[in-house]
C-alpha cells in the first residue's frame, strides 16, 4: 500500500501552516514550524515567491491532500467520485474524506493523528459493526459503530489520546470513552467540518 514516508513536519513547513500530522507535537513548543516558519530547502528562508492562480489552486490541493494523508491518485479518485455525486463537488469531496475510517478514528479521539489512526487500523485494532476492518480508506455510512477490538483495549496510545480528546466536539459523531466505542451518526455537512481550506480551488484545479 503506497504512502508518504518522508518527514511530516516538512509538509507543514511547505504549506506554511500546521497540518497537525504529528499529534501532540503539533501543539507543543517543539513543533518545527514555531522556529522555522518558512519553506524547507537551502533557499527557503529567502524565498518570497508570488503564486499564479494555478499555483494558489495547487497549494490548496496539496494542503488538503497532506492533511488526510493521501497520494495524488487516491485524492484524484475521491474528487472524481465527489464530482459524480449530486450537490456541490467541493463539499462532497470534504464529506468523503471525513467519512474515511482512519479520519473518523482520529476525530473520535482514539488516535493522536490520522497517521497513527491509519497504523492502528492496518494492525487490526478496530472493528466496524463487530467485524474487524483493516482498510483505512473504508468509507463509513450513517449508524455504523466503530469499536476497539477486545484484545486491543489496553493499548496506551489509545488511552493517552482519549485523555487529551475533548468531548462532544463533532455533531456527527458519538463517542463512549468508557466502552471504547464510537458511532458515525451521519455524513457531516461542510460547515460542521473544522477544515481550514477552500475546496472550491481544488475543484477549479481539477476542472482545467
Amino acid at each position: 500500500m503506497a504512502r508518504y514516508t518522508g518527514p511530516s513536519c516538512k509538509l507543514c513547513r511547505r504549506e506554511k501552516q500546521k497540518l497537525f500530522l504529528k499529534g501532540t507535537k503539533c501543539h507543543s513548543e517543539i513543533c518545527p514550524l514555531e522556529k522555522k516558519n518558512y519553506v524547507p530547502g537551502q533557499h527557503g528562508l529567502g524565498r518570497r515567491a508570488k503564486f499564479s492562480e494555478y499555483g494558489v489552486q495547487l497549494r490548496e490541493k496539496q494542503k488538503v491532500k497532506r492533511i488526510y494523508g493521501l497520494l495524488e491518485s487516491q485524492f484524484r479518485s475521491y474528487f472524481e467520485k465527489a464530482n459524480r455525486q449530486k450537490g456541490v463537488t467541493g463539499e462532497n469531496l470534504v464529506s468523503l474524506l471525513e467519512s474515511r475510517l482512519d479520519n473518523v478514528i482520529f476525530r473520535l479521539g482514539f488516535a493522536p493523528s490520522r497517521k497513527a489512526a491509519r497504523q492502528l487500523v492496518i494492525h487490526r485494532h478496530f472493528t466496524v459493526n463487530g467485524q474487524v476492518v483493516d482498510i483505512p480508506s473504508y468509507i463509513l455510512t450513517s449508524g455504523e459503530v466503530i469499536a476497539v477490538k477486545e484484545g486491543s483495549k489496553k493499548l496506551d496510545v489509545i488511552h493517552n489520546s482519549l485523555r487529551k480528546a475533548k468531548d462532544g466536539v463533532y455533531n456527527w459523531l458519538t463517542v463512549d470513552k468508557a466502552g471504547l466505542t464510537g458511532t458515525f451518526n451521519q455524513v457531516p455537512e461542510r460547515e460542521e467540518v473544522p477544515l481550514i481550506a477552500n475546496e472550491q480551488l481544488i475543484v477549479e484545479l481539477y476542472s482545467k
